[in-house]
């Protein structure tokens, strides 16, 4: 990550210089902070600055101030950055009124209440994550130690479009009801982060697991969900969306000690496992055609069959080759095996692993040993 004068951070990512932005968890810190400083100095104030978790100084404006007798609130606007979500340009506000003792940090409007556990903070706490809340405490504790006010102050956090905003986002899925979630660990908002994508997936199988589940069900995005509905009787909203981290979704689920681990996915995606490539992403790695090329090798076809395989566009049109000749069964079965394989090296015995391989053209391929036994376990069948 680099600065320049002005202020701005930049990171470097796939070749392309990204700026990157802050998080709803810094607007919050920011917006408490000036409202604080604004109620106990009786100054306005246009600009805040605030030091985020990983060390960075932000400058920040500070927006539609309004001041009553009793209250203070302002608003800070959220920046994604090159990195643009759902949440960016949104107003995060801080209302801020003197209480008696403590400082007390609660959500508001367009800020979602937690309705299951296994998230951030308890059942009927806001959506404000322990690291925005440490954040906004000690930024108001600090003001508050610098104007020497020792009583105690009320910190509202709201977000007036949240919860229109919270139904782009993966929220409803999580039980966070009414709005969005006020997070960040950094306060920064690198561009095209994996680490926020995987931080959604474990977050997801955390709550999951602590509200009953024995076996994860996951899908790499919605193919994988739509299938899924006829083959089992899991509702999509218990559906873990793993998206291209496949090793990093069995690594959560063997920390968080779940029983077993199945996913179902289209062949595009879960070929790539065959040859132990653990992230899908094209970016990574996108060799589909040449590992049903060699699948299809070992079940005898000839070179001619081979040579079509390889020059396929698409992996359907690789497997409408394997059913010209017959060979799609034995192909499947070869590959996953190997998905099984790697699966299970990746999870070291700890879960018991699982996958089910369908195409859009051709319907179900294949299941490794144990997905069967898996699926029993989902639906709660003997």
């Amino acid at each position: 990550m680099e600065s320049e004068p002005g202020g701005e951070l930049y990171v470097y990512k796939n070749n392309q210089r990204l700026r990157c932005g802050h998080t709803t968890g810094s607007c919050a810190t920011a917006a408490a902070k000036a409202a604080v400083t604004i109620m106990l100095s009786k100054k306005s104030l246009s600009e805040v600055s605030i030091t985020t978790p990983n060390g960075t100084v932000l400058n920040l404006p500070v927006l539609d101030v309004k001041i009553s007798e009793n209250s203070v609130s302002c608003a800070v606007r959220k920046d994604g950055g090159d990195d643009i979500d759902a949440t960016h340009g949104a107003l995060v506000y801080a209302e801020v009124s003197f209480t008696g003792s403590g400082i007390n940090i609660d959500g508001g409007k367009g800020v979602g209440r937690v309705t299951k556990k296994g998230l951030d903070q308890p059942v009927g706490n806001a959506a404000i994550n322990s690291v925005p809340r440490q954040t906004i405490f000690q930024a108001v504790k600090e003001v508050c130690t610098l104007y020497n006010y020792s009583g105690g102050v009320d910190v509202i956090i709201s977000v007036p479009e949240g919860e229109q905003i919270a139904e782009k986002t993966f929220n409803p899925r999580l039980g966070i009801m009414g709005g969005i979630s006020i997070i960040g660990t950094t306060g920064i908002v690198e561009p095209m982060s994996q680490e926020a994508l995987v931080e959604t997936i474990r977050t997801e199988m955390k709550m999951r697991l602590a509200n009953g589940s024995a076996v994860i069900l996951a899908v790499p995005g919605n193919y994988g969900e739509d299938f899924s509905q006829t083959v089992c009787s899991v509702p999509a909203e218990q559906m873990v969306k793993c998206s291209n981290f496949i090793g990093e979704t069995i690594d959560s689920a063997v920390e968080f000690g779940a029983q077993g681990l199945l996913f179902i996915s289209n062949i595009g995606k879960f070929v790539k496992i065959a040859g132990g490539i653990m992230n899908t992403h094209s970016r990574n790695a996108d060799c589909r055609l040449e590992i049903l090329t060699a699948h299809a090798a070992l079940a005898g076809a000839d070179n001619k069959i081979l040579l079509r395989i390889m020059d396929s566009v698409m992996t359907e049109d690789a497997l409408d080759v394997l059913s010209e000749n017959n060979l799609l069964q034995p192909v499947m079965k070869s590959i996953t095996d190997k998905i099984n394989f790697y699966l299970n090296n990746r999870a070291k015995g700890q879960i018991i692993t699982g996958a089910i391989i369908f195409s859009s053209n051709h319907g179900m391929l294949g299941k490794t040993e144990n997905a069967d036994k898996l699926l029993k376990i989902l639906e709660g069948t003997p």
